[in-house]
C-alpha cells in the first residue's frame, strides 16, 4: 500500500461528527476493539490529554516542543491538518513521512479485516497514531482530543497529565446547562491519577472535575499564570509563573494576547509531566521559533495575508482582537470566511468584527459539512456592502488580492479547512510569480 492508497482506505470510512443524543457508555467499544486487534498500542506509552474549546492545538504544539527539546522522543496526535494527513501523527514536532504513514495504515488494513466491525475514519486515524507511537518507542504521546473528550476515541489513553485549556460554546446547541454539559464531558479524560491543569476555572462547577478523582488540580491564575503578555514584533513578551518558578522576558512568537494562555497552560502541563522545574533556556528556545500552521499565520506580504482556522464565536472574537491590536491597519482590509453548517454565522461574523472590513468574500472547504458560499454571503451582506461569495478558494483568495492594496491585509478564517485551501493556494500563486 503506497500513500495514496493509504489515504483511499481512509476515505472509505465514514468521519462521523457523532452529537450528544447519539453518544452513550458504549461509544469507545469499537475504538477499544480495534486496539486490542493491534496490540493495545495505547498502553506502551504515559500521555498528556488535552482537550477544551480553543487552543488545543497550539498547547499540544508548544508542550511538544518543550518536552522534545528536554531530549525526550514525543509524538503528538493533533487535528485537523492544514496541508497534509500526515500533519496529525508527529514525531518530536515533525510530521511522519507518506511512506511511514503508508506503512502504519496497511497494517491497520489487514487487521480491520478481521473484525465484525467497521471502524470511523477517525478511530482508524487515531490507531494509526497510537500504533506509529509504540512501534518508535515514544516517551510521552500529547494527544489532542478530536471533540469534548469523554467518548472521544482518543479517550482509551490514560492521561498523566489531563488539560483542559477552555470551555467555550461549540459543540452544543446551547440548551440549559449547556457549560455544565461540556466541562462534564471534557472532564472525562480525567482518570485515576491524573494530574489536571484547568485553564478555566468555575468554582461551582469544579465538583465535575473532583469526581473524576484526579490526584492534583493545578489552577489558572493560581499554580500557574501569564502575569506578563505584550506585544512584541513577531510575537508576545511573557513571563509566567509555574508554581514557585518565575520565567521573564520570554519571547513567543505567536500573535494574541490568548497565545500567552496558551503558553502558560503548556508549560504547566509539561513541568507536571516532568515533576521538575525547567529551565529558561529550554523554554526561551522552545517558545521563540515555534511554528503552528494556520494559527494566525503570516503567509505573505503586499498585501499582508493573514489565516487563522478559528471555528467558533469565542476563537473568532480572539481573532478579530488579535488583528486588531498585533497589526497596523492602514490599507484596504479584506476577510475571505467559510465555515460548516452548524455554525452560526451571524455571530461568527459579529464577532469577527465584519463591519470592518471593506468586502467579504465568502467560500467552501472540499467538506461535505461545508455551509454555502451563497448562503454565507447572504448573512455577510448585514455587515458588509460588498460580500461576494466565491465557493472555490483559490478563486476567492484572488479576488481578494485584486482588490487589495499593497498596504492591505487580507484576512482567511472560519475553518482550518478553508485555512488549509487558502494556505494551498497562495503557494501556487507564489509559484507563478518565481
Amino acid at each position: 500500500m503506497n500513500f495514496e492508497e493509504s489515504v483511499q482506505f481512509l476515505s472509505s470510512h465514514i468521519n462521523r461528527s457523532l452529537t450528544r443524543e447519539k453518544i452513550d457508555d458504549t461509544a469507545l467499544d469499537n475504538m477499544r476493539l480495534l486496539a486490542q486487534t493491534i496490540g493495545s498500542p495505547q498502553m506502551d506509552f504515559p500521555c498528556i490529554h488535552i482537550t477544551g474549546t480553543n487552543g488545543k492545538g497550539s498547547t499540544s504544539a508548544l508542550i511538544s516542543k518543550i518536552l522534545s527539546s528536554m531530549g525526550l522522543n514525543v509524538g503528538t496526535y493533533c487535528s485537523p491538518h492544514v496541508s497534509s494527513i500526515t500533519e496529525r501523527i508527529q514525531l518530536n514536532t515533525e510530521p511522519i513521512s507518506e511512506d511511514e504513514f503508508a506503512e502504519v495504515v496497511s497494517h491497520l488494513k489487514l487487521a480491520t479485516s478481521m473484525l465484525k466491525i467497521t471502524p470511523s475514519w477517525f478511530e482508524l486515524m487515531t490507531a494509526a497514531a497510537f500504533s506509529c507511537f509504540a512501534n518508535n518507542a515514544v516517551d510521552v504521546a500529547v494527544i489532542e482530543v478530536g471533540m469534548l473528550g469523554r467518548y472521544d476515541a482518543t479517550n482509551i489513553a490514560d492521561a498523566k497529565v489531563a488539560i483542559i485549556t477552555n470551555v467555550g460554546f461549540d459543540h452544543t446547541d446551547g440548551a440549559e446547562g449547556w457549560r455544565k454539559k461540556l466541562i462534564w464531558e471534557k472532564a472525562g479524560i480525567i482518570k485515576d491519577g491524573s494530574v489536571v491543569c484547568l485553564g478555566d476555572t468555575d468554582d461551582e462547577l469544579e465538583y465535575l472535575i473532583l469526581q473524576e478523582q484526579p490526584t492534583k488540580i493545578l489552577r489558572r491564575d493560581i499554580d500557574f499564570a501569564c502575569i506578563d503578555n505584550d506585544l512584541a514584533i513577531g510575537g508576545r513578551h511573557l513571563s509566567l509563573k509555574i508554581n514557585d518558578a518565575v520565567y521573564e522576558n520570554i519571547f513567543l512568537s505567536q500573535h494574541g494576547v490568548h497565545q500567552g494562555q496558551n503558553a502558560a497552560i503548556a508549560l504547566a502541563g509539561a513541568t507536571a509531566f516532568l515533576g521538575l522545574e525547567i529551565p529558561a533556556s529550554i523554554v526561551e528556545n522552545s517558545f521563540q521559533d515555534i511554528i503552528l500552521p494556520g494559527r494566525f499565520e503570516v503567509v505573505s506580504t503586499e498585501p499582508l495575508l493573514i489565516l487563522d482556522g478559528a471555528h467558533n464565536p469565542p476563537g473568532a472574537l480572539a481573532a478579530a482582537q488579535t488583528l486588531q491590536s498585533s497589526f497596523t491597519l492602514e490599507g484596504t482590509k479584506a476577510l475571505i470566511v467559510g465555515m460548516t453548517e452548524e455554525k452560526d454565522a451571524d455571530w461568527m461574523l459579529s464577532n469577527l468584527n465584519a463591519t470592518e472590513f471593506d468586502c467579504i468574500f465568502t467560500t467552501e472547504a472540499s467538506s461535505p459539512r461545508s455551509m454555502s458560499s451563497e448562503d454565507l454571503a447572504k448573512v455577510a451582506s448585514k455587515y458588509c456592502s460588498k460580500a461576494i461569495s466565491c465557493p472555490n478558494p483559490e478563486e476567492a483568495l484572488k479576488e481578494a488580492i485584486q482588490v487589495s492594496s499593497s498596504n492591505g491585509v487580507i484576512f482567511g478564517t472560519g475553518s482550518m479547512y478553508v485555512v488549509g485551501a487558502l494556505r494551498e493556494a497562495n503557494q501556487k500563486f507564489q509559484s507563478k510569480q518565481k
